[in-house]
């Protein structure tokens, strides 16, 4: 299994994610829910999600460091500030609120099992990579940051 480590870039994971939601709900029809204001709830989620990804990128851009998933040894500084004070992966953070759009948009109960199946891939295969680079580079200042800061929120 570590041959998928830092291997997909997680917008294609999320990519892919949404296609299974789609194909899944679209064979769960008597799973169905009915949720008031679906679009209005749908909309909401994804803009929060691509503002808190875009927020995570230009603070990338701004400290000169590599926003590159799958090269996170090319990392040049530790970014703590700005969105990064609340979440230490706000670019995921982001994707997963696009993929909760989504499902709200779907409006089925299948659909929730692909942001579960999206956390964990992400936990596993890019978050969990990333975090051993960022420890074994920035040692005890990301030690420091990681007991402060939550992964996701």
């Amino acid at each position: 299994m570590k041959m998928l480590e830092l291997k997909v870039p997680p917008p294609a994971v999320a990519l892919a994610a949404a296609l299974a939601m789609w194909l899944a709900t679209s064979a769960s029809g008597a799973l169905n829910l009915t949720l008031p204001n679906r679009l209005a709830i749908a909309n909401t989620l994804a803009v929060l999600g691509i503002a808190i990804s875009m927020a995570g990128f230009f603070s990338f851009q701004r400290a000169g460091t590599t926003v590159n998933p799958t090269r996170p040894h090319a990392t040049s500084s530790l970014v703590e500030g700005g969105v990064y004070r609340y979440t230490r992966n706000p670019m995921y953070l982001g994707l997963l609120l696009v993929l909760a759009g989504w499902a709200a948009y779907l409006s089925n109960a299948v659909a929730l099992a692909g942001l579960v199946v999206f956390v964990l891939y992400i936990n596993r295969f890019q978050i969990g990579p990333e975090e051993r680079v960022l420890a074994a580079k920035f040692g005890t200042a990301f030690d420091d940051y990681r007991r402060r800061t939550r992964r996701w929120i």
